[in-house]
């Protein structure tokens, strides 16, 4: 095994974030993100074969960044990256102890993280399985996950909210169909469903941020699956589409008559 510094260095050269020619806010913010423990985890991929190099962050959610990346063939793929800061650990906490498959885990704030990034793989596997179109799961690791990439070298695919949609009718068919088939065929809500947490790729909308999705059985399953219902009809109702009522979209996704 290689000693820390020899693999930081092998790092160094391909993880654009570390490169020594940054700034020294940009050299601020990459320690924030890539401390040793990722670090390890991002050389792990690479020698698995699942990354070659690291490129620019595309997003920087709540929890966590997005880096765009390759693999040893040249493919793109994405990397997202966890923080493990107190604000994203009083964030996430709620949502595992909430959930049933994650029942009595506790511990520290890193430890903790890495069980939502273990929450998000398995809930893109899921989700994915039942038809559904998400960032295709590849693996995951620690606070990390690899997973496809959405978009193309020039940047990520862009978000709902910033699209003029050609058929805004057909997409809200289809995002309407997540909600009801994520609720039936994959167990799952949501959560955080709106037009910041949806891509389109050309014309195809795809799922992203699915970290806080819950199983159906959680007590809290009702109430995440109207806001997201509500959400979803608030934002095609501005775009002209002619929504379907709230109650009935949560029916038909619980299996409950009107």
């Amino acid at each position: 095994m290689p000693s820390y510094d020899e693999i930081y260095s092998h790092l160094e050269r391909r993880v654009d974030a570390l490169k020594t020619d940054k700034t020294g806010d940009e050299r601020v913010t990459a320690a924030e993100v890539f401390d040793r423990q990722t670090l390890m985890t991002i050389y792990r991929f690479m020698t698995s074969g699942h990354i070659d190099t690291v490129g620019y962050p595309v997003s920087t959610g709540k929890e966590g960044n997005v880096f765009q990346a390759h693999d040893p063939d040249g493919g793109l793929v994405a990397l997202k990256i966890f923080r493990t800061s107190t604000s994203t650990f009083k964030r996430i906490s709620s949502y595992i102890e909430g959930d049933p498959r994650f029942k009595g885990v506790s511990g520290n704030r890193r430890k903790m993280v890495q069980v939502w990034a273990k929450k998000e793989f398995s809930n893109l596997r899921l989700y994915a399985e039942a038809g559904i179109r998400v960032p295709a799961p590849i693996t995951f690791h620690g606070n990390c996950i690899v997973m496809e990439f959405i978009g193309d070298e020039e940047g990520p695919a862009p978000l709902l909210k910033d699209v003029a949609m050609e058929d805004p009718d057909a997409v809200y068919e289809e995002v309407v169909s997540w909600i009801v088939d994520g609720a039936r065929d994959a167990g799952l809500v949501h959560g955080d469903l709106s037009e910041f947490n949806i891509l389109m790729d050309g014309d195809e909308p795809v799922l992203i941020d699915c970290g806080q999705s819950m199983l159906t059985k959680h007590f809290n399953a009702r109430d995440l699956l109207a806001r997201d219902v509500a959400n979803v009809n608030r934002f095609f109702k501005s775009r002209g589409v002619a929504v379907t009522d709230d109650a009935i979209i949560i029916n038909e996704a619980l299996g409950e008559k009107a």
